[in-house]
């Protein structure tokens, strides 16, 4: 079965870090484009940063959205298969269940690109 599962969610202190980890089984991660989303109770999902695959070299390989900017890092390991979310500066805004999702390519709209696949989230909470 095609699927993606994330990991490395957890209670951090406002201020500390984490990293979240997005594997695939079944198919190569690296001719896939990764987006990291969450949403928080009571809101809709938001995009919070795009990966571009491997191979594609048309426009920016990493894309944040603006709450995150400075603060998050988006990177791959095509050996292990995996893409992570390196987290700092942790904010209790950030809050919320966070999913990764693949897509052919992230796009100057890369919110909106047609992630097709997509894992069933890790919880991060912010709070002291």
């Amino acid at each position: 079965q095609l699927q993606l599962v994330e990991s490395g969610g957890g209670l951090v202190q406002p201020g500390g870090s984490l990293r979240l980890t997005c594997t695939a089984s079944e198919f190569i991660l690296r001719y896939y484009a990764v987006g990291w989303f969450r949403q928080a109770p009571g809101k809709e999902r938001e995009g919070v940063s795009c990966i571009s695959n491997s191979d594609d070299t048309s426009g920016d390989s990493e894309s944040y959205a603006d709450s995150v900017k400075g603060r998050f890092t988006v990177s791959r390991d095509n050996a292990k298969n995996t893409v992570y979310l390196q987290m700092n500066s942790l904010k209790p805004e950030d809050t919320g269940v966070y999913y990764c999702a693949s897509a052919p390519y992230c796009g100057t709209n890369w919110k909106r690109s047609p992630y097709s696949r997509w894992g069933q989230g890790t919880q991060v909470t912010v709070s002291s």
